[in-house]
């Protein structure tokens, strides 16, 4: 008689087939009775692998399946169609946005699951390097307004963007700042990166943020060392934009060192997201249709988007956390096309009179 269960032999075992034909070989001689005391199983486990034996063979030893015949919380065809068509449609949108913007009920890990089985490619990217330093949690600590990066963005290397740009006189060069701790982002645009539109867009976002509550007495205004924010890596005196930033008392202008892109991460990486989200996707009629368009997806991402690195919380989520307080407008400001700001300043300029702001 076998000193272990038959049972227990086959949670071991690497070829649970060899074992169950010795069981057929000895049922065979022996029977059915002798074979399930000789093995520790019951009779019933002979009789099943002998007749499954007999109709297919060694084959028929194998293992069978157990996972259900019908599932009731399978993803229906028809939604598994819909979940396709929304991932061609979105292109190189994530699980987690499209669910977002859909307001899907499945969850992330299911729409990526459907996708594999669905042959349809994710944008999700094998790492080319481990981060050596992360300074998530340092920055998650800073208050509201601690720290603006700003940046410019050219629009003219977007094939989906180009042709809609050059036929309706869309805007070339997109002017960016984005709140650090919170992810809160504000948006300005032009014909040309300029420290014109550079220092224009710096007096409306001063004059917006002040005006909804922001403490900016204590802000660093980091920016590259692109010629629309210093001029020259030479120049002897303040830029039009310095001076525009340090208006503010304590207000100050802090430039990265050069060649250290990685110092402006927080608002490189909008600039990429808001490529795939808006750009790529949306198709405009002409410039106040862009506007319009720019405007919703600004508070789509300042209210409504769930930003994964941040606590899977939106901007206005963390800054209001910051900021009790804080008034919802702060993630109102409308965008501006900085060319239409600079006729209203020139002909304030040309009118003349006090509280007058000069065009730099």
């Amino acid at each position: 008689m076998c000193p272990y269960t038959y049972y227990i032999v086959m949670r071991k075992s690497k070829d649970p087939r060899y074992l169950r034909h010795q069981i057929v070989l000895s049922a065979r001689e022996r029977g059915i009775k002798a074979t399930a005391r000789s093995f520790g199983c019951s009779r019933n486990t002979v009789r099943k692998w002998y007749r499954r034996w007999l109709k297919d063979g060694y084959k028929g030893l194998e293992s069978l399946s157990k996972r259900p015949r019908h599932s009731p919380n399978a993803t229906p065809v028809s939604e598994r169609k819909e979940l396709v068509e929304l991932k061609k449609r979105y292109k190189r949108l994530g699980a987690e946005a499209i669910r977002v913007i859909e307001g899907l009920s499945r969850s992330p890990r299911t729409i990526r699951k459907i996708w594999r089985e669905e042959g349809v490619s994710s944008r999700k990217r094998r790492k080319k390097h481990k981060t050596k330093q992360n300074l998530r949690e340092v920055k998650r600590k800073w208050r509201l307004f601690q720290q603006i990066d700003e940046d410019t963005k050219y629009l003219d290397d977007i094939p989906e963007y180009y042709f809609q740009m050059m036929r309706k006189g869309l805007p070339k060069i997109q002017f960016t700042a984005r709140d650090v701790t919170s992810g809160l982002m504000y948006l300005g645009f032009g014909e040309e990166r300029s420290a014109t539109n550079a220092t224009l867009f710096a007096r409306y976002l001063n004059r917006e943020l002040e005006a909804r509550g922001a403490d900016l007495s204590r802000t660093v205004r980091q920016t590259d060392n692109g010629t629309e924010y210093i001029n020259h890596v030479k120049a002897k005196n303040p830029s039009p934009y310095t001076l525009a930033v340090e208006d503010i008392a304590n207000q100050i202008h802090s430039t990265i060192p050069p060649g250290a892109h990685t110092f402006q991460s927080d608002v490189e990486t909008v600039h990429n997201i808001i490529e795939i989200e808006f750009y790529e996707l949306e198709h405009f009629k002409d410039l106040t249709d862009f506007m319009k368009k720019a405007y919703a997806y600004q508070i789509f991402f300042n209210l409504f988007r769930p930003n994964s690195y941040k606590e899977n919380k939106t901007p206005y989520q963390l800054a209001k956390e910051k900021q009790p307080k804080l008034s919802k407008s702060i993630a109102l400001i409308p965008p501006v096309y900085l060319d239409d700001l600079l006729d209203k300043e020139l002909e304030l300029s040309t009118k003349g009179g006090h509280d007058v702001s000069s065009v730099p």
